[in-house]
């Protein structure tokens, strides 16, 4: 059975003090050994956080990272810079990177490639807009940007990678896709990771669902069958996050 993951993705909030205080507030409630947890937090929280998570059980993630190496990227931050620093997990191709700031297939790509060199565990995000579900594209947009950002990928590093479905439309507006939705999208994600790698790989691998989740319908998205926990955002900056990786 897949072990349920549940990210926090604090997006461009907390200052470094304020993280220390949102880690002190909510370890205690969130640190358990029956579900993965993750804190992924802005590249100036990592050092605090990872300082006050020392001896618990959660893990902390970057919300970005380069491709390359080292080199000419001004404010750009490295797989390797990340490693050092003890970090875990990393969230790539989020739609707000992909819509503010140029992300494509191709740099998710590399990226996750990257990642995986540095022994990160890649969060693959994907999704819908609006536009895009009431045109009944969902499930080939889904599955096209799965294929391109697994790309080059093979089944053994496949396995590491967390995939979260997130319909655009869901994100930060209050709107969730119904318990139905999320897990006909999930579904056909676990299909095409079917197509890729074959159903033991397939099986093994984990898929998140992100878009406005709280502690009122986390446990109905969760019991779905290819729905292994969440990438949460605004709700993981209160202790309702805590309900959320308590299924309640």
């Amino acid at each position: 059975m897949r072990k349920k993951i549940v990210a926090g993705n604090w997006k461009m909030n907390q200052t470094p003090q304020e993280a220390k205080a949102l880690c002190n507030l909510l370890k205690d409630k969130v640190n358990t050994t029956e579900v993965d947890v993750v804190f992924c937090v802005p590249f100036v929280d990592l050092y605090p956080v990872l300082e006050a998570l020392q001896g618990t059980n959660i893990a902390v993630g970057a919300e970005n990272m380069h491709f390359a190496e080292s080199g000419a990227y001004t404010g750009e931050i490295s797989g390797a810079m990340l490693k050092e620093m003890g970090v875990q997990y990393v969230i790539l191709g989020h739609s707000e990177r992909r819509e503010y700031f140029g992300e494509t297939n191709e740099s998710v790509n590399q990226k996750t490639k990257k990642a995986l060199e540095y022994g990160l565990i890649p969060i693959v995000c994907c999704g819908e807009t609006l536009a895009q579900r009431e045109a009944n594209i969902t499930i080939e947009w889904v599955r096209m940007q799965i294929k391109c950002a697994l790309a080059g990928i093979d089944a053994e590093d496949a396995k590491k990678i967390v995939i979260a479905y997130e319909p655009i439309w869901a994100i930060g507006t209050g709107k969730t896709a119904t318990s139905a939705q999320a897990q006909e999208v999930c579904a056909a994600i676990r299909q095409v990771l079917t197509e890729m790698y074959g159903q033991a790989v397939a099986e093994q691998m984990r898929i998140q669902y992100g878009g406005s989740v709280n502690a009122k319908n986390a446990a109905e998205l969760f019991a779905m069958a290819d729905i292994d926990g969440g990438l949460v955002g605004g709700a993981s900056l209160k202790e309702e996050f805590a309900d959320i990786v308590q299924y309640k």
